[in-house]
């Protein structure tokens, strides 16, 4: 059974920076889109940025500039930069990832655990 594993997670003060990584956590064959997702209590799950394997990039507005995605093909693993940190990115932090488990298989989606981020003003 593969799960996506994310780290990077913890308490910072605004201002402040933190780096999140998500990784599967057994063999794949190749892994797709992958991303990040958040959720603040009381609120939807939305978007952070998504990053293609060939690197192409979607931010959501709120994160642009601040916050940058990128990945590993080699290792199958996606980070996330946060800088800037603001109260407001106070969420728990979902990764995200299009997976095949192997050759034959169809891409499916896959979901981590979540990962909380607290900013303290």
């Amino acid at each position: 059974q593969v799960q996506l594993v994310e780290s990077g997670g913890g308490l910072v003060q605004a201002g402040g920076s933190l780096t999140l990584s998500c990784a599967p956590s057994g063999s794949i064959f190749r892994a797709n889109a992958m991303g990040w997702y958040r959720q603040a209590p009381g609120k939807q799950r939305e978007l952070v940025a998504t990053i293609t394997r060939g690197s192409s990039t979607n931010y959501a507005d709120s994160t642009k500039g601040r916050f940058t995605v990128s990945r590993d093909n080699a290792k199958n693993t996606v980070y996330l930069q946060m800088n800037s940190l603001k109260p407001e990115d106070t969420a728990v932090y979902y990764c995200y990832a299009q997976l095949l488990r192997d050759w034959l298989s169809s891409p499916q989606d896959y979901w981590g655990q979540g990962t909380q981020v607290t900013v303290s003003s």
